[in-house]
């Protein structure tokens, strides 16, 4: 969602264990604080038990390690720094971003954060933090980012290699190729900005494919590194994309989720057709972001977060 969070409640990032088939562990940032379910999302408890805060501690992001299983890390973005985990969301350390408090409104790891401990954060209106000790230390780098407003960010599977990453802004897409410490905006069409949602494929860096999702104007493509766009799900996929996912196959198994206001659409072809995806979706019940933990074949169970602080596994 572009606003600044505000009191209301709402479902503002899922994240997964990627063991979730065996361990069923999931995280539901939201304006009442951070959920964790141990059953598949099934049901959710607060993940914030051990910080004893009275108030609710609004929580925009979150993400967990790609070795979760093994190092049990999770991070959470809140208004100031972001709250780390090494216990599977047991206990949690703060690590304060520097003055003005920022408010983090996105989270991603390097895939290879096990190694090189890398961590990104983007933020609502002071760009984007870079850590690269797991999250203990932080550096603010905006080299080239003109548009501080960070409403998306997405990571290549190859980071170890191409250093590349993308953030979707209010007024568009900028890219960095070594490792966020610069940035240059790419041809994105201002007039269809602000970008909310981003998604890469794993094979970006052989096939230079990627996915923006807009405010107001649907879902875009772009084959060619974000050089030039097209528009997908005419007349299907409309108004503000919330969230994107890709299949983990992509594109050999080409499959793109899209999260809209109303509506979850399903295309198994690279985004040339459209179904919706689950018609049995609570009708009026704002969509704000969903997590496939499980990939995007038809049996497979999708967590569903909406405006209103829900999180639905359907």
């Amino acid at each position: 969602m572009t606003e600044t969070p505000q009191s209301q409640d709402i479902v503002y990032s899922i994240a997964a264990s990627p063991n979730f088939r065996q361990d069923g562990i999931c995280f539901a940032a939201r304006g009442a604080g951070l959920s964790r379910s141990e059953d598949g999302g099934i049901t959710w408890q607060s993940a914030y038990q051990a910080l004893n805060v009275e108030d609710p501690l609004m929580t925009t992001s979150v993400a967990v390690s790609p070795d979760f299983e093994a190092d049990q890390t999770v991070f959470a973005g809140i208004h100031g720094g972001v709250l780390r985990s090494v216990d599977g969301g047991r206990t949690w350390q703060l690590a304060v971003l520097p003055s003005p408090p920022p408010l983090v409104s996105t989270i991603v790891l390097s895939p290879n954060f096990a190694r090189d401990g890398a961590l990104l954060v983007g933020t609502f209106e002071d760009g984007v933090f870079l850590s690269d000790d797991g999250g203990g230390r932080w550096q603010q780098w905006n080299f080239g980012l003109w548009d501080m407003s960070i409403l998306s960010m997405n990571i290549s599977h190859d980071f170890s290699s191409d250093a590349t990453l993308f953030v979707g802004t209010e007024s568009g897409v900028f890219r960095s190729t070594n490792g966020g410490r610069s940035w240059r905006e790419i041809n994105f069409p201002a007039d269809l900005a602000p970008v909310t949602s981003l998604a890469l494929s794993p094979a970006y860096a052989r096939d230079g494919t990627l996915f923006a999702g807009t405010e107001s104007c649907g879902l875009y493509c772009s084959r060619n590194g974000g050089e030039s766009w097209t528009q997908l799900g005419k007349g299907t996929v409309t108004g503000a994309v919330n969230a994107l996912v890709l299949s983990s196959q992509f594109p050999v198994e080409p499959h793109v989720l899209v999260a809209t206001a109303s509506s979850l659409f399903i295309s198994r072809d690279a985004g040339h057709s459209w179904s919706c995806a689950r018609p049995e979706l609570p009708p009026n019940r704002a969509l704000s972001a969903v997590a496939a933990p499980q990939g995007l074949h038809a049996t497979a169970p999708l967590l569903v977060g909406l405006v209103g602080g829900d999180t639905l596994r359907v």
